[in-house]
């Protein structure tokens, strides 16, 4: 299964998007996290509905000094899979 999120609140600044590349990868997840234009932080992760169950609660939950106001979730067709790799953060220095 691939799940595409857009988590919106305090997210950026926050140590968020490091946060959520550590807890996907411990998950076994594969795909990416990275920063919005408009302050969110979007995540793409392909893996099985369990898994993906758990990094939806990870991501509500968050990093310590973010505030996560809410998570738009959207399925994405199984072909995404195939191009992911192990979990990273996009956009990173």
């Amino acid at each position: 299964m691939v799940r595409h999120f857009v988590v919106k609140g305090r997210v950026q600044g926050v140590g968020f998007r490091w946060f959520v590349q550590r807890e996907a990868y411990e998950l076994g997840l594969r795909g990416w996290v990275r920063n919005t234009a408009d302050g969110d932080v979007e995540v793409l992760a392909a893996g099985s509905e369990e898994q993906l169950r758990k990094l939806h609660a990870i991501l509500a939950r968050g990093s310590r000094g973010s505030r996560v106001d809410g998570i738009e979730q959207r399925q994405r067709p199984e072909a995404e899979a195939e191009s992911l790799q192990a979990f990273e953060i996009e956009g990173a220095w």
